[in-house]
């Protein structure tokens, strides 16, 4: 059966920014998700729109279009999450205006202002995107099924709707964790590619997400000593966080992910926990039930 987009809800009203108590550091090292997600997964819907028309599998074509209502329901949820920061006196706007650059510019149809020929190098541009939101789809998948595990949040005292939000993404990008890889493999296929999609994704996400920490520690008055530490010092808190409480996911699980993406017989279907995202897809509080509106209220 193909993903499907669900309406959910969320009531921010309650929520802090720091959402973990009294640690304002690992609070913001995944508040940088909502920074990222919602230019990143509509440059991933436009990139599935233009590719949609070369589909020549009419399941792989249902499930793609639902990939797509799925992420364009995520990039509302995380931007409406971004307005209440910005109600609390977190303005993101200067970092989430780079990431539309990034995304619009740097990685749209025409990057750096180039016209591509149709024909002779437009579809390149567009398979070599497609194999990178397959390299970007291998991580999604990997820490949702992290926080879907990760009681330890629950443990710190992790605000629950936040909680929700998290985890309730996670579990759709669990549920449609095949759809990106089977895509590039339907369009191109190429292991080469698949190596260097890899290569050029893993090193961007990290630097892309140390970055957006420390934007975040800058813009928060409550964390801005932290942005005054160096950046080996974030990076060794970020290892005690995940070794001692367990609240974030540690390095050698990114780097795992990324090396089974790389074996010649990787196939994403052996990847994640589906039924822990089908049991809580089947229970989340912000999902609303019977209804047949989707997106995000």
């Amino acid at each position: 059966m193909s993903p499907r987009p669900r309406r959910v809800r969320f009531d921010w009203s309650d929520t802090k920014v720091a959402f973990i108590p009294d640690d304002v550091f690992t609070s913001h090292v995944i508040n940088v998700l909502s920074l990222l997600l919602p230019a990143g997964e509509r440059w991933f819907c436009r990139i599935y729109n233009k590719a949609l028309p070369l589909v020549r599998d009419e399941q792989l074509a249902a499930d793609v279009r639902g990939f797509i209502g799925q992420e364009a329901t995520h990039a509302r949820a995380h931007a409406d999450l971004l307005e209440h920061f910005r109600a609390r006196g977190i303005d993101t706007r200067d970092l989430t205006d780079e990431a539309e650059l990034l995304f619009g510019y740097l990685l749209g149809d025409e990057p750096f202002g180039i016209h591509l020929a149709s024909g002779v190098t437009e579809r390149p541009w567009l398979s070599f995107r497609v194999g990178l939101i397959a390299a970007i789809e291998q991580f999604t998948c990997d820490l949702g099924t992290w926080v879907l595990e990760a009681k330890s949040l629950d443990e710190a005292g992790a605000d629950p709707t936040m909680l929700d939000l998290l985890r309730w993404h996670g579990a759709e990008e669990v549920e449609h964790r095949t759809v990106a890889f089977d895509l590039y493999q339907h369009l191109s296929g190429s292991y080469g590619g698949r190596v260097l999609h890899m290569s050029l994704t893993f090193p961007a996400l990290l630097a892309v997400w140390i970055r957006s920490t420390r934007f975040l520690l800058k813009v928060d008055p409550a964390a801005r000593p932290l942005f005054r530490r160096s950046i080996v010092h974030g990076l060794i808190r970020f290892e005690q966080s995940a070794r001692d409480r367990a609240t974030l996911p540690p390095f050698s699980r990114l780097f795992a992910a990324a090396r089974r993406y790389l074996a010649r017989d990787f196939h994403p279907s052996r990847e994640g926990a589906p039924e822990l995202a089908a049991d809580y897809l089947a229970r989340s509080p912000s999902i609303v039930r019977n209804t047949g509106f989707v997106g995000a209220a």
